[in-house]
């Protein structure tokens, strides 16, 4: 009697490692797809990302850059032209300086204008930004291609170690191909302002 419950428990735990050696293999299979469409995605927010910030960056770059340019003309503009006694009694003169001064008011309160919507000017802070993004993205492809090897490393042992080998010939289970940097990758990409 006891060895028939013996022969029962024995043939429970043949069964039950039998299906878990059967449920590992596409488990981990499904593990590997999966970390490599991580990666993939990495990949497409890097692509999707870094050009808009850039732009945004180079946007932001020129109309700062713009807006003092008009600043630093106008100034001179209006430097240029000297009020004197005869300068009053000239109207076209006068209207020349009235223009010059007038061109300097509008770029200053344009300036003012962006000054008081951004207290300060803002194209470093924009560029500080997009090197964080920068470097979040690459740290962010790299923690999912790791994760990618280690995924591929459990599959593979798994499936050439006894009892995976057993189970992986049911399912024609074959290495999955590691990571492998693409020539060239060695070298980090030139983002161009």
């Amino acid at each position: 009697m006891q060895t028939k419950y013996l022969i029962w428990g024995a043939l429970a735990l043949l069964v039950v490692w039998i299906i878990s050696g059967i449920n590992t293999i596409p488990t981990l299979e499904e593990k590997v797809n999966a970390s490599w469409a991580q990666v993939e995605n990495q990949y497409q927010r890097r692509m999707d990302l870094i050009p808009n910030l850039v732009n945004t960056v180079k946007g932001y770059a020129a109309h700062e850059h713009s807006t003092l340019t008009d600043v630093i003309q106008a100034r001179a503009n209006a430097t240029k032209v000297t009020i004197t006694p005869e300068t009053v009694n000239d109207p076209e003169a006068f209207k020349k300086y009235e223009q010059a001064q007038g061109q300097l008011s509008s770029a200053l309160s344009h300036l003012m204008m962006v000054s008081e919507k951004y207290p300060d000017l803002k194209a470093d802070q924009n560029f500080l930004a997009l090197q964080s993004q920068l470097e979040g993205t690459e740290n962010r492809i790299s923690v999912a291609r790791r994760d990618y090897i280690l995924v591929v490393q459990e599959y593979n042992t798994r499936i050439r170690t006894f009892p995976g080998l057993l189970f992986a010939g049911m399912y024609g289970a074959k290495p999955k191909a590691n990571f492998t940097a693409t020539e060239g990758a060695d070298k980090a990409p030139a983002v161009n302002f």
